[in-house]
């Protein structure tokens, strides 16, 4: 295992994080699609029965660990740097894109509560509110990688 003595704790971090995004991210664009579905076919009964179930898993089972390991890895990374969070050091970049993962910690969060709302019928939100809404992870997801890669500001 010498391999593993030569690498260094920030670029372990740094590589779980990478992953804990990319299955957070994961279920933040599939959680919408299947919002979309459930709301086009509440009629169907055993249909949405099915979707309830998928939704629940993939927020607990998927992205309840995913955003914590994100999360956490995330902290793991400015406590290994602390200069990261001087803005005379580094610039406003980490400031501005910790902004962005709040805004993106709100969606999954909404994302909970509308798992509600749908399974116990009193969602008001159309299929067309989902198509919509499902386009928000995207969008901070490319804010989100672009400040941390090109640390522009």
């Amino acid at each position: 295992m010498q391999w593993l003595e030569s690498l260094n704790l920030y670029l372990i971090v740094k590589t779980l994080h990478v992953i804990a995004l990319v299955c957070w991210m994961a279920m933040l664009f599939y959680l919408p699609r299947l919002f979309v579905y459930h709301a086009q076919n509440a009629h169907k009964k055993e249909f949405v029965e099915v979707v309830k179930i998928q939704e629940m898993r993939l927020y607990k089972y998927i992205g309840l660990p995913a955003i914590v390991g994100t999360l956490l890895t995330g902290i793991a990374m400015i406590a290994l740097n602390p200069s990261w969070l001087k803005v005379a050091d580094s610039g406003l970049w980490l400031h501005i894109k910790i902004v962005f993962i709040l805004i993106l910690v709100a969606y999954h969060l909404a994302c909970g509560y509308f798992i509600k709302t749908l399974g116990d019928e009193s969602c008001t939100k159309s299929h067309k509110f989902f198509r919509v809404f499902n386009e928000i992870p995207t969008l901070l997801l490319i804010i989100i990688v672009f400040l941390a890669i090109y640390k522009p500001l």
